[in-house]
């Protein structure tokens, strides 16, 4: 039996899967998951973004994983955490706000599942940068490492990926039982 629930966050650049990854792990484990808050603050706005909004979207994704804690068994599913919204707003502003980058050394979590780049890109509104798939999967794999962040890295398609991210989960299980 584990002690405590296990926080798992499902990261990576856009349209790596995370928020199918997010749902299907927390189906197979029959639990809970923290959905992506950004894709909808953006969708209710009626302008561009700002760097502003940036910093409300990482206080409401805080927010709501609080929130879903509370109702998960075991293990919780992160669709995103607070790295994404830091190397967002870096990429896109060239700096990020100091909140975030506090909540990054407080919140925790178990592990960080690092979505490959290896599914084909698609388009969105909302995505901005299929030219620099590598170099922010670059960024995301060096800013887990520099922190020294429990992570691997989640390739393959469909059902392999699914089944691979839950082999990781399962290590993850084992060393907290």
């Amino acid at each position: 039996m584990l002690k405590r629930i296990l926080k798992i966050a499902v990261t990576g650049p856009e349209s790596t899967g995370k928020s199918r990854l997010a749902k299907e792990m927390a189906e197979h484990y029959n639990t809970v998951f923290v959905p992506e808050v950004a894709r909808e603050y953006i969708d209710r706005l009626d302008r561009p973004y700002n760097q502003e909004d940036i910093l409300k979207i990482a206080k409401w994704q805080i927010n709501e994983e609080e929130r879903w804690l509370q109702h998960a068994k075991h293990l919780l599913f992160c669709d995103t955490e607070l790295i994404v919204t830091k190397i967002w707003s870096e990429v896109k502003y060239g700096n990020c706000d100091p909140w975030i980058l506090q909540k990054i050394k407080e919140n925790r979590y178990d592990l960080f599942l690092l979505c490959d780049i290896d599914l084909p890109w698609e388009a969105d509104p909302q995505r901005e940068s299929p030219h620099m798939r590598e170099k922010l999967f670059d960024l995301y794999h060096d800013e887990l490492t520099r922190r020294g962040l429990p992570f691997e890295v989640v390739s393959g398609t469909g059902r392999e990926r699914l089944m691979n991210a839950i082999g990781l989960v399962e290590m993850v299980l084992v060393n907290n039982l």
